[in-house]
């Protein structure tokens, strides 16, 4: 079940390359068929298997010889991970697809925020559909979820899309100029469907944790010695902000009511 769980992954992870390089282009992610970027070949079938093509192919197009990203098998090896890991903690249950279905969403609007400064309503309003949906399923199946049900997906939809809405004016007005667009809420819309009220706020602390860790510990450190080196003055790069809301949505999904719990512990202790 685990082999068979990573080889689908992987193919999802295929397919998710597809969307996270069409659909900021506002492309079709059915035709026309996938080709390659520089001399537009169509590629062939045997050329198409996730991770071993590539492995094959030495990270060449076979026709004009030009590099293909890394970034392809490793999107594809992740994902097919995160379903063999979803399989092997929950089996073969609705559990399982609804956090291995999430877990590659998240990872495809986080890619591709990183790489293009857009979320695409195809990742966000697919995941919103599916998270509403598959509560509605889940509690006709009665089965144990870590979830929101659907009365709480719905509610932390709107509570997510209108608390990232609010931190997005207040930071428009503090620098400006834009703070956030339109792809975090409909990507909090996402995470709140999926998580509930509560773990939604949760999931906006997370992220802004997250970033400031990266910002303080990565980022300017290495920024800073870059400029330095070139004898040039350090400018703080723009970093989108649902690079680090999806990975925290995951993890608020995981563990968002143990937080929640050893928080107000820790509060009503003091």
């Amino acid at each position: 079940m685990s082999l068979l769980a990573f080889i689908l992954g992987a193919v999802i992870g295929s397919f998710l390359n597809v969307c996270i390089v069409r659909w900021p282009q506002e492309q079709s992610v059915v035709r026309p068929r996938s080709r390659c970027p520089n001399c537009e070949r169509p590629i062939a079938g045997y050329d198409n298997i996730p991770i071993l093509s590539w492995i094959l192919l030495r990270g060449r197009c076979r026709g004009c010889g030009e590099g293909i990203a890394i970034r392809y098998p490793v999107i594809e090896l992740l994902v097919g991970l995160l379903w063999m890991v979803s399989i092997q903690r929950w089996g073969p249950t609705f559990e399982a697809l609804r956090v291995a279905i999430t877990a590659t969403i998240l990872l495809g609007i986080a890619v591709t925020d990183l790489t293009t400064y857009l979320i695409p309503d195809g990742f966000t309003v697919t995941g919103l559909l599916f998270a509403l949906v598959s509560s509605a399923i889940a509690f006709v199946l009665g089965s144990e979820t870590q979830f929101a049900g659907p009365w709480n997906a719905l509610l932390g939809a709107c509570v997510g899309a209108g608390a990232i809405a609010i931190v997005a004016w207040i930071g428009e007005v503090v620098l400006r100029k834009e703070a956030m667009g339109q792809g975090d809420i409909t990507l909090m819309a996402f995470v709140g469907a999926m998580v509930g009220p509560e773990r939604s706020l949760l999931t906006i602390f997370v992220a802004a944790a997250l970033a400031s860790v990266v910002f303080l510990a990565v980022v300017m450190p290495i920024g800073w010695a870059r400029a330095r080196a070139r004898g040039e003055t350090f400018e703080l790069p723009l970093v989108p902000f649902g690079v680090f809301l999806a990975p925290a949505g995951l993890v608020t999904l995981m563990a968002g009511d143990a937080m929640i719990a050893w928080y107000l512990a820790w509060v009503l202790g003091a």
